[in-house]
């Protein structure tokens, strides 16, 4: 089980290389909803092997609740940067 738990922290690497290399704003959210979802999973798995499932209540509310803000986030950082092009572009005509 520890092989599994050190193949799943590997595995959350490469959503981090993802974000560093790019600029673009959503692949960067992408990559941290990966990560909270890859995350989340962990924690799932400890909670089902120590048997405690208060850890895996918490895990669950990550997992649930935890993209969406993420998500929600994303889109209004989006539509600022859209706003901000909008009105740079009316300054020059």
């Amino acid at each position: 089980m520890n092989l599994i738990l050190i193949g799943m922290m590997l595995a959350l690497l490469i959503p981090m290389y993802e974000a560093w290399q790019d600029d673009d704003i959503w692949q960067k959210m992408l990559a941290f909803a990966s990560i909270a979802t890859k995350t989340s999973i962990m924690i799932l798995v400890v909670s089902v092997l120590r048997g405690d499932w208060m850890i895996g209540v918490v895990g669950v509310i990550i997992l649930s609740v935890g993209n969406a803000g993420l998500m929600l986030l994303a889109h209004i950082l989006k539509r600022i940067n859209d706003l901000a092009k909008e009105s740079y572009y009316d300054q020059r005509a």
